[in-house]
């Protein structure tokens, strides 16, 4: 089963999901690392694992920019779409507050939190924090983040390759089930924390403050 994906697309499935992580909200529904690391357990060879943490890596990069522009673009309006409703507005608010005092350090951190990774870039942008600084910070963070999980997939290729000699598809199929439920449990715990949030309007800040 493994063997049997092109590797062509196996690189492009975790690069689209790592893209649309941070641009349509794809991280709420199946967080990127766990795209990533499936699909390193199906690259054949170290090559191929080396070209999937480079494409991998620059599509999340390019994620970020964009939802970086749609924020700076949009800014407040983000915060009272369903988007971040589904994540939920006060955790908008609380990477807002994070973003202003820890600026790019945030944004390299944020990459490895799943969720907070969704809404770093838009709040970032809305923020206002200076595209300098969030570009690099951005880079480093999706190649770093691209490299550890390919690394962890491709050094579980091993054990992945026992348990489908093992179980075959039949146990691929009882494992993806398992991962379907706790996703849908994962996602109806985080649709009623945010039905029950207090919903919270953030100050105005005057504009020129700071200057």
């Amino acid at each position: 089963m493994l063997a049997g994906i092109p590797t062509w697309i196996v690189v492009l499935v975790a690069a689209l999901a790592a893209l649309g992580e941070t641009t349509i909200g794809l991280g709420l529904v199946l967080p990127g690392e766990s795209v990533l690391v499936a699909a390193a357990i199906a690259l054949p060879n170290l090559g191929a694992a080396v070209v999937a943490v480079f494409v991998v890596g620059f599509a999340a990069a390019c994620g970020d920019a964009i939802g970086y522009l749609l924020g700076r673009r949009f800014g407040p309006r983000l915060r009272a779409s369903k988007l971040v409703g589904k994540v939920g507005r006060d955790q908008w608010d609380r990477t807002g507050d994070i973003l202003r005092r820890h600026g790019a350090w945030a944004v390299l951190g944020a990459r490895f939190l799943p969720v907070v990774r969704t809404l770093t870039p838009a709040a970032a942008g809305a923020s206002g924090l200076p595209l300098r600084r969030f570009l690099p910070a951005s880079l480093a963070g999706a190649f770093l983040w691209s490299a550890t999980h390919v690394a962890v997939g491709f050094g579980a290729r091993g054990s992945a390759l026992w348990f489908e000699r093992t179980f075959g598809i039949a146990g691929w199929v009882v494992l993806g089930s398992l991962g379907v439920i706790g996703t849908a449990v994962w996602l109806l715990r985080r649709r009623r924390q945010a039905r029950t949030a207090p919903v919270t309007t953030p100050e105005p800040v005057a504009v020129g403050a700071g200057d």
